[in-house]
């Protein structure tokens, strides 16, 4: 699995999703590298990392992978992010290897056995059909659909990053042979009760114009003990819409428990007086204004 890290600090830990690789998140690099050692890894398929077949146990592989670069970089604990599929990636970590993660960040979570793939990826999914059709799908999806989701000029050299494994003859072919991951009712059964059992603090972020529905947020955050839900102004691609805001509420999610873990012990059997209680915060950053909603269940 190709990982590369720079910076010095606590670690993090970013995983991407589908069909991106690390430079999704070189913004969010560039800015926390200063105070934190920042590791970003390539899922296989994407980037440098070579495909790995899709079979039973999938995403627990793709954890001990992850856990073997933790021990090969010396790395203690770190905190974890996640974006879209790599958000079930980060779950399938935290939850096997929670003594070493500090904080979990998830954003546009796919991660629930409802997900609908991206209705042009579909005909891909499909025997022969995505056989014969996957040069057509090909083109639309980078040429229309991704140049739309990732708009902007100076997005166009993560675009070609991101296309880079699916260019060529046969590129059609790599696409179309990763985006065949299975049934979400399988790929994604496990996930939800995963969730539930996910003993560190959790940030999720939602965008408000997010192909992913908010319910997908909304439900993680009411299943996750410690956790809270964010919703900024921005696309599916969360970290290119909106890199200041991502990089301000995870310094301040971190920052705020990591204070946590260090309370005097007084102070941490008070608080264990109302564990029984689950709080789901929901914020909603704008340039000029911060508003948050408290629900206790």
């Amino acid at each position: 699995m190709h990982c590369t890290h720079q910076g010095k600090g606590d670690a993090i830990l970013f995983i991407h999703g589908m069909p991106t690789n690390r430079m999704l998140w070189s913004g969010i690099i560039e800015k926390l590298s200063s105070s934190h050692r920042c590791f970003a890894v390539d899922l296989p398929g994407m980037g440098e990392t070579p495909f790995v077949p899709y079979s039973s146990g999938y995403l627990d592989r793709l954890a001990k992978r992850i856990e073997l670069l933790r021990i090969q970089h010396g790395v203690k604990k770190w905190h974890v992010v996640g974006h879209d599929a790599g958000s079930a990636v980060a779950v399938q970590y935290a939850g096997s290897f929670s003594k070493h993660v500090g904080c979990l960040a998830l954003l546009s979570p796919a991660i629930f056995p409802e997900l609908k793939p991206f209705f042009l990826l579909n005909p891909l999914r499909k025997p022969l059909v995505g056989e014969v059709l996957a040069p057509v799908f090909h083109f639309l999806f980078w040429q229309i659909a991704m140049r739309r989701a990732i708009a902007g000029a100076s997005n166009d050299t993560l675009l070609r990053a991101f296309y880079q494994p699916f260019s060529g003859i046969t590129g059609a072919w790599q696409l179309m042979r990763l985006v065949r991951w299975g049934k979400p009712e399988d790929m994604l059964g496990e996930i939800p009760a995963k969730l539930a059992t996910l003993p560190v603090p959790t940030l999720i972020f939602h965008g408000s114009r997010d192909v992913l529905p908010a319910t997908f947020a909304e439900r993680a955050a009411s299943l996750i003990p410690h956790s809270k839900v964010v919703t900024l102004e921005a696309g599916h691609f969360i970290p290119l819409d909106q890199p200041k805001e991502v990089v301000a509420c995870l310094r301040s999610f971190f920052a705020e428990n990591c204070t946590a873990k260090v309370l005097p012990v007084r102070n941490r059997k008070q608080k264990k007086q109302t564990a029984h209680a689950r709080t789901v915060v929901t914020e909603t950053l704008n340039l000029d204004e911060h508003r948050s909603v408290a629900v206790v269940l």
